[in-house]
């Protein structure tokens, strides 16, 4: 099993910033890539990045040059750096993690990200 618990959500005014975290804990031998994912109301959970164990990164087109996903392999969290932030940024932000060697998915419980106009 594995958990994940993020932190970092809150309210921020547009143009500001925000750092997300997500830690991992649990019996697992790798991670073997970390996620970010958002869900606004009344919408469908989409990817916002990802981070493969070597580095590899993808983001969703929106948030190409404003937010950076990082990861600490040796603390088994991934952070999202999240700036110039727009109010369709606001959304709750889930953590994901791809682990073993069949890939199996686990989530975090989600944190709120408010970015008022």
């Amino acid at each position: 099993q594995v958990q994940l618990v993020e932190a970092g959500g809150g309210l921020v005014q547009a143009g500001g910033s925000l750092r997300l975290s997500c830690a991992a804990s649990g019996s697992f031998v790798t991670i073997n890539a970390m996620g970010w994912y958002r869900q606004a109301p009344g919408k469908q959970r989409e990817l916002v990045a990802t981070i493969t164990g070597g580095g590899n990164t993808n983001y969703v087109y929106s948030v190409k040059g404003r937010f950076t996903i990082s990861r600490n392999n040796a603390k088994n969290t991934a952070y999202l750096q999240m700036n110039s932030l727009k109010p369709e940024d606001t959304a709750v932000y889930y953590c994901n993690a791809v682990v073993g060697t069949f890939d199996y998915d686990y989530w975090g419980q989600g944190t709120q990200v408010t970015v008022s106009s």
